[in-house]
Order: C-alpha cells, then structure tokens, then sequence
C-alpha cells in the first residue's frame, strides 16, 4: 500500500503566510518629508533635462557675455568666473543631495530585495506542497489502478 501522507491544506497554508505587502508603498510613507525632498531632488536633478538645461543656460549665458552688445552684458568677460563660481557652489549643495537622495534609494532597493526573496520562499513552499500533493494523489491513483486489475 501506498505510504498516506497527508501535506498541508490550502487552509494551513494561508493560515501559515501573511499576504503579500506593498513593501515600496510602505518605504515611500516612512520617509520624513526631509528624505522625501531629497528623493524629489535626486530624481529631478539627476537627470538629462536638468543636464541639458544647465548645458543650455551655460552656453547662452556665456554667449550673451562675449557676443552681446557691450552696454547689455551683464557680466562682461573676463567676470564669466561668478558663473563658474555660482556653478560650483550650485555642485557642492546639489551632490551631498543626490548622495542622500541614492542611499534612501538603495535603502528601499534593499527592502524591495528582502521582500522578494521572502515571496520566493513562499512560493517554494508551496511548490513543495503542491508537489507533495501531486504525489499524494499519483500513489492513490496507484492504489486504484492496481485494486482495478484485480
């Protein structure tokens, strides 16, 4: 005869887990409104319309001061440096923002990892169950065939 094992029921297994959470909803409502800004600013500064934007404000601010009329230059080489100094200092206070905006990114990255490695498992074991299930149901169907060609 064959060995009766009974795996666990649908039941027990949802009894067993927590359904699943939205781990990146519940990340973005922990963030105080400070690392919520830093967010806002990483992904707004960090990308290729600011780029192109600074680009573009630099080559038409640098323009207007060696090609303008003389009397309408605002900052007349060679005082092109203000712009490179207020560029620098604009630099110096926007990176250690993004840095900030990054590593509360990783940090939700991180949880969005854990989150999926905990629904694998989950999904493991269920397999497994349904594994055992299938086997369970072969040997009695077995055990049927076999009491059939008696």
């Amino acid at each position: 005869m064959a060995k009766k094992h009974n795996p666990p029921t649908l039941e027990n297994l949802q009894k067993e887990h927590a359904p699943i959470r939205n781990t990146r909803r519940e990340f973005k409502d922990s963030l105080s409104a400070l690392e919520r800004f830093a967010v806002f600013m990483t992904r707004r500064v960090g990308s290729m319309g600011f780029f192109l934007f600074l680009l573009l404000w630099t080559v038409i601010w640098l323009s207007w001061n060696i090609y303008g009329p003389v009397e309408h230059r605002f900052d007349p080489a060679p005082a092109f440096v203000i712009w490179l100094f207020a560029s620098n200092i604009l630099q110096l206070v926007l990176l250690p923002l993004i840095m900030v905006g990054q590593n509360i990114e990783s940090r939700a990255a991180d949880k969005r990892a854990q989150e999926d490695f905990f629904i694998n498992q989950k999904a493991e074991r269920e397999v497994g169950v349904i594994l055992e299930h299938l086997e369970n149901l072969d040997g009695m169907l077995d055990e049927i065939a076999r009491k059939l060609n008696k």
